[in-house]
């Protein structure tokens, strides 16, 4: 199988050859592994400082919590959490994705020149797919099944793999239809979004499958609960599991590893790389 290893975004064209690590910045009191630590915008402009000084390729700033049970924000909100880190940041030259599903939260920061749009729902919300064929950004779109609020209450699927692939494939002709070009797309299985513990590993251990959609793959396993489910680990402990998974998602073709622990995992990857192992089997 084969794609362009290669993601266009606003500002920036990101070569995909090497996996790309993207820094997690939550503006958010509620989010499920730091919660309230980065919600002031001196803490979390030196956040960002710090992933960027630990390697990360990205910053992916959120606004609004997507944990297990969290509820919904207005637009209003969710905007003046992440316009003042936005404006801090914009200007240093690294890429910055926006975890949104917000259209007009999208077409704001898209002015203040944010790079990409990662999208739990995928472009689903009412004119988000045009904010972003509007622009030149880059998208990530998610699979999740339900609602943040009630998604982890008894998920079933006929067959996860062939389920999630189905999803995505519709939602990539959708946004492909408004006039964005292939090389913006970037998918995401969406682990932790409406799966149990057994249908978040079968989508890591079948996760080439997806490959065949024709689009590079973010993981995004970071210190998620089904981690937790493996080593009875508390959130605040799972680092050595989520660079783990990071490592096994690159062995099976992603592109981008979404993490907190930007400094383990970009050293991880080094060693990786420096042993000659393979990164996957995408030509």
């Amino acid at each position: 199988m084969s794609f362009s290893l290669i993601w266009q975004t606003t500002r920036f064209t990101l070569d995909l050859t090497q996996p790309r690590v993207m820094g997690i910045v939550n503006l958010t009191p509620d989010s499920f592994s730091d919660g309230g630590r980065f919600n002031e915008v001196k803490a979390a402009v030196a956040h960002c400082e710090q992933l960027l000084s630990e390697g990360a390729d990205i910053l992916d700033l959120g606004g609004e919590s997507s944990r297990p049970g969290a509820a919904s924000v207005d637009e209003a909100q969710e905007w003046r959490r992440v316009q003042p880190v936005i404006q801090e940041i914009v200007g240093w030259g690294c890429p910055i994705s926006l975890d949104t599903t917000k259209p007009g939260v999208m077409r704001r920061a898209l002015d203040l020149g944010v790079d990409i749009i990662n999208d739990i729902r995928a472009l689903q919300s009412p004119g988000a797919v045009d904010a972003v064929a509007e622009a030149r950004c880059g998208v990530c779109l998610m699979h999740m099944q339900g609602q943040p609020e009630t998604m982890q209450i008894q998920p079933g699927y006929d067959d996860v793999i062939a389920d999630v692939a189905r999803f995505l494939q519709g939602r990539a002709q959708v946004v492909q239809a408004s006039g964005v070009a292939a090389s913006r797309i970037v998918l995401d299985p969406g682990i932790g979004f409406g799966k149990s513990v057994a249908h978040n590993f079968a989508l890591l251990q079948h996760q080439q499958q997806l490959l065949a959609l024709g689009f590079p793959l973010l993981a995004g396993w970071s210190r998620k609960s089904a981690l937790g489910a493996v080593t009875g680990r508390e959130a605040s402990q799972r680092m050595p599991a989520s660079v783990a998974a990071a490592l096994a998602a690159v062995l099976h073709g992603a592109r981008v590893v979404r993490v907190h622990d930007v400094a383990a995992t970009v050293d991880a990857l080094k060693v990786w790389r420096a042993a000659g192992l393979p990164q996957s089997n995408v030509q």
